[in-house]
């Protein structure tokens, strides 16, 4: 059965604890290497960059759940990443991917860590089951979605939003304690292993611009259509880096599938494309997709 927790929920008649001085942070992270475990989890923003923006950190420990603002002018979040990093404190988390791929960027993987969304899948609650679906099926708790779509960027954040923030660890480690009790009683514990070492491994929060093709859900199934297509989404992947901008402000997965599927040879042929940006293919940008095209006819089909 499941055991009240500790840990107070966000409460909107109370303000809630936002960590923008050195000094909090610092004490957190004591409280939380002394603890050995502690629930985490992030808010960002990926509207105009290629790599998420980091904007909040929710933190709940046994007694308490605060967040931390990274955007604070005078916040050093080096002992954060240096506790993500012990390998001697359990980090809980849901849907950890997003999460984890920000941290691999800021050059620390947390580790290790208990995902409750792989999980609760192997309990029996579905695949990629919400947080808020295991809280109100857990804990018997509906939460408040009423702060789903802030800007975390802006501020002041106003206490609505940080309690909104904080309620998505506030239920985390009783969802953990509970699904562990469930695989462990079950036998099942170890079939968590194949997916969290995918979610702790480096390469797979590399974003090398060969492999961006895999990410594409098209329908590029032939050879050749799959040879074009692993070119111009390694251009795309390549120029998003370089320009810092989220990939689909180069071009949208669709187009890229459009270009793969008619493999066009010349500006005319580019330019006639249904879902292909008017004007592009007389710039730069549509020489370099034309000579992408070329390099994916040039592939040898029997190597795909």
């Amino acid at each position: 059965p499941f055991v009240e927790s500790v840990v107070s929920p966000a409460n909107p008649s109370k303000p809630p604890e936002l960590v923008t001085e050195q000094a909090a942070l610092d004490a957190l992270c004591a409280e939380c290497r002394t603890a050995g475990r502690f629930a985490f989890d992030t808010e960002f923003i990926r509207d105009d960059t290629f790599d998420a923006a980091l904007c909040l950190v929710q933190v709940a420990g046994e007694q308490e759940a605060v967040a931390i603002d990274p955007l604070a002018p005078e916040l050093d979040l080096g002992p954060l990443l240096a506790v993500l990093a012990d390998e001697s404190v359990l980090k809980v988390m849901h849907a950890a991917r997003q999460d984890l791929e920000i941290f691999h960027n800021l050059g620390r993987l947390p580790a290790p860590f208990f995902d409750t969304q792989v999980a609760a899948m192997v309990c029996g609650y579905g695949d990629q089951v919400s947080y808020g679906d295991l809280v109100q099926q857990i804990c018997r708790v509906a939460l408040d979605k009423s702060s789903r779509f802030t800007d975390w960027s802006k501020r002041p954040l106003s206490d609505a939003q940080v309690n909104y923030a904080i309620a998505d660890v506030t239920y985390l480690r009783d969802i953990y304690l509970f699904l562990k009790s469930k695989l462990e009683s079950s036998g099942r514990i170890e079939w968590l292993a194949d997916e969290m070492a995918t979610l702790t491994s480096v390469s797979t929060y590399e974003q090398k611009p060969e492999n961006a093709w895999e990410r594409m859900k098209g329908r590029a199934r032939k050879p050749r259509d799959l040879a074009v297509l692993m070119e111009v989404a390694a251009w795309r992947e390549h120029e998003a880096q370089t320009r810092d901008v989220p990939r689909s402000r180069v071009l949208k997965d669709d187009v890229l599938v459009e270009i793969a599927l008619a493999a066009p040879r010349d500006a005319g042929a580019l330019g006639n494309l249904r879902a292909f940006p008017r004007g592009m293919e007389r710039s730069k940008s549509g020489a370099e997709i034309l000579a992408a095209v070329e390099r994916g006819l040039a592939r040898d089909p029997a190597t795909l």
